[in-house]
């Protein structure tokens, strides 16, 4: 599933740009076990900020690093726990913070799974070939952060309705950003552009997260365990890890469960997305406003055996709590009239908006399954507040002044009075139906070949398995790049 055919001469351009620039591959065992870093680096790492544009920040592609801004290494993985005061359930909600990332996000470690691989068989050239990046956003950044440190040239394609900060931290990083029509729902039209781009220019490579294993085999390895672990370091006697809740995007992210699934084979696993744009939930179509998943497609990445359910959010609800996170009014009410932690509402900067969608699709699966104290469940922060400030402003704009009494209004409806409504518990032939779905877009349009489609249902130890399988031929062509740069 992900092709490891090495092509030389390219592959020796690759280790002599490396050697030149003083780079060191992490293995993506390092990024799961980060303690098995060389102490060389982890020293190394003392004199580097997190958003540096160095090679050391490759080994930083993790969950485990520590929470600082600069000279930090590793410790536990970086969580949070809800206080129920703020969600209105019983059971218990964590989530991996994505700020303590390079980019302040974790969709850099998507793009590096998808980079390696290519990278280190040299069917990507870094010295003549510019890395493309399809995405709503974040995958943008995290390949253009990744390219930078590489020394190699990309070209970001985006859709332009996505906020002002992305399209800002990109300026002056990639070599051309390529602003397509519409928002987080038009993916097709990325697609297109890409497709295009390979037609035209032999001087790009295309790196789609939307099907590259790579991106599913990262996130089984790396967040698969440190949600395990997140959920190990939280349990009590008696405690179940009930569930975990993603927003799709490419998929990559929720290929963690694959992982999960094997731990703990009673977890249920929902697919979240936008009620605006219900693609999974009933073959819907549509926009929203929930930046950094897109639609209106499933993922070829996207394991539908191992979803539980899809859960829907309608996308004026995350936007209500983007303002009564982030607007004093409204942590001055959290902090005084729902008496949540200080401490922690001084922090609410964490939660970017598709972060709060996940939230609230675990707050709607604890009352879905009427679930107790002893439930525990997970989810991600992918980015923070930081890439919304503007939209923060649009809304204050439209809406008017944020006041105690707005705050107590979104607090009770969006969250506190969560539904259960737009639950999907899928049957075997509703999964079956939605991993259909991906005829249309992989098979009619992008060129794989229905066998193939068919293998992802009917031959997982084939398919899934096998990706799960590829980190030790990946490692190990890893290491044999990194020998090869320093010359062993």
């Amino acid at each position: 599933m992900i092709d490891f055919s090495i092509c030389q001469a390219s592959l020796e351009r690759n280790i002599k740009k490396a050697r030149e620039n003083g780079i060191i591959l992490p293995t993506i065992s390092q990024l799961k076990n980060p303690e098995t870093v060389p102490e060389e680096i982890k020293e190394r790492l003392r004199h580097v900020g997190m958003q540096d544009f160095s090679p050391l920040n490759l080994f930083r592609i993790t969950w485990k690093n520590e929470p600082v801004h600069f000279g930090g290494t590793y410790g536990k993985p970086n969580i949070i726990e809800l206080p129920h005061e703020l969600t209105g359930v019983r059971a218990r909600i964590f989530c991996l913070v994505g700020k303590w990332f390079p980019t302040g996000c974790h969709k850099v470690g998507a793009a590096y799974g998808c980079m390696v691989p290519k990278l280190v068989t040299g069917q990507f050239d870094a010295a003549n070939q510019k890395s493309v990046w399809p995405s709503t956003g974040n995958f943008c950044r995290g390949g253009a952060f990744n390219a930078k440190i590489l020394s190699c040239e990309s070209i970001a394609v985006m859709p332009e309705n996505m906020s002002q900060e992305r399209f800002e931290w990109l300026s002056g990083i990639v070599s051309e950003t390529l602003r397509i029509s519409g928002g987080d729902s038009n993916v097709k039209a990325v697609f297109d552009c890409v497709n295009e781009l390979k037609r035209t220019r032999s001087d790009a490579m295309i790196f789609n997260q939307f099907d590259e294993m790579g991106n599913h085999l990262w996130h089984y390895h790396v967040t698969g365990t440190a949600a395990s672990e997140a959920f190990e370091m939280l349990r009590t006697e008696g405690d179940r890890f009930a569930g975990v809740c993603f927003a799709t995007g490419s998929a990559g992210t929720i290929g963690c469960a694959d992982y999960l699934k094997e731990k703990y084979p009673c977890i249920k696993v929902s697919a979240v997305e936008s009620l605006q744009c219900p693609t999974m939930l009933n073959n819907g179509f549509g926009e929203h406003r929930i930046e950094g998943i897109g639609d209106r497609h499933v993922p070829w990445i996207h394991n539908i055996r191992n979803t539980d359910n899809v859960i829907c959010i309608d996308d004026n609800d995350p936007m209500r709590i983007l303002r009564l996170f982030n607007e004093k009014a409204g942590r001055q009410y959290l902090k005084e009239e729902a008496k949540v932690d200080p401490e922690f509402v001084d922090n609410l900067d964490i939660f970017g908006i598709s972060g709060i969608a996940n939230v609230l699709a675990c707050i709607k699966m604890a009352k879905y399954y009427e679930l107790t104290e002893k439930d525990i469940l997970g989810t991600v922060l992918t980015d923070t507040s930081a890439l919304y400030q503007s939209r923060i402003r649009e809304l204050a704009a439209a809406q008017g002044e944020y006041s105690v009494s707005k705050a107590a209004v979104d607090h009770a409806y969006a969250m506190l009075g969560a539904r259960t409504d737009y639950v999907n518990e899928l049957t075997y032939p509703e999964r079956k139906q939605i991993h259909n779905l991906k005829y249309y877009t992989w098979v009619e349009q992008q060129g794989h070949a229905a066998s193939e489609l068919n293998a992802l249902w009917y031959q997982p130890e084939n398919t899934w398995d096998s990706v799960h399988r590829d980190i030790t031929q990946l490692d190990e062509l890893i290491e044999n790049f990194n020998r090869a740069v320093a010359g062993a």
